[in-house]
């Protein structure tokens, strides 16, 4: 057992980096990075959102949609444009490329998911996915009022005093496929950084300055 660690939360921890780095690996086959496949579910389902937009959905600071969006831009995932009617704000559109690849990385994920998964039986599955669910839950809606509340930051401004939670975004998106997944990976996350962590990319690179001259929204 790592010193300072309970046995519960160095298996937490364990998983959540292997399933970090399984899931980097499959969804590199698509030039996706870890996390950067959450911001395009958003976008599959609703294309032109602003980052603001994006980031409320998944229950993240703003900056932190920011940063990634850099860096999916750079990759060729999306590009930003500004709003046609509001010259203030920024809105994030898809690339055909990034269109292309949404059933390849939903079918990457579910198979991710089978893989980590093929040992349990089904009753073992549910029982994983119930306490999942509840610790989740408990960490981030518990008595103490959740253990990372920060104010958001506002526009594209970073500061050092930026946070994200990054379980909330693995945990929130049960509807996009592969969900024991993201919420075993977030849950991890959460127990390696104890709960809350310097404000980065939800790709897990260090923390890029966006492009100045268009706020987030």
């Amino acid at each position: 057992m790592t010193e300072g660690m309970t046995d519960l939360l160095a298996l937490f921890t364990q998983a959540a980096k292997l399933l970090r780095e399984a899931t980097d690996e499959a969804m590199s086959h698509h030039g996706v990075r870890v996390g950067q496949h959450i911001v395009l579910s958003v976008l599959w389902e609703e294309d032109g959102l602003t980052p603001g937009e994006v980031a409320r959905r998944l229950e993240v600071a703003t900056p932190t949609i920011v940063n990634t969006a850099t860096r999916m831009e750079e990759a060729g995932l999306l590009v930003r444009r500004p709003d046609p009617d509001d010259a203030r704000l920024v809105r994030l559109y898809l690339t055909p490329y990034a269109r292309s690849v949404r059933d390849e990385v939903r079918d990457a994920r579910a198979g991710l998911e089978r893989r980590v998964t093929a040992n349990l039986d089904p009753a073992e599955l549910d029982h994983l996915r119930s306490a999942l669910t509840k610790i989740i839950a408990q960490l981030r809606d518990g008595p103490a009022g959740g253990l990372c509340h920060r104010p958001e930051a506002k526009g594209d401004a970073l500061t050092p005093g930026s946070f994200m939670i990054v379980a909330q975004v693995r945990a929130r998106l049960v509807s996009s496929g592969s969900d024991l997944v993201t919420r075993w990976a977030g849950l991890g996350s959460r127990a390696a950084s104890g709960a809350c962590g310097p404000q980065a990319p939800i790709d897990g690179n260090a923390v890029t300055m966006p492009r100045p001259g268009l706020p987030a929204g």
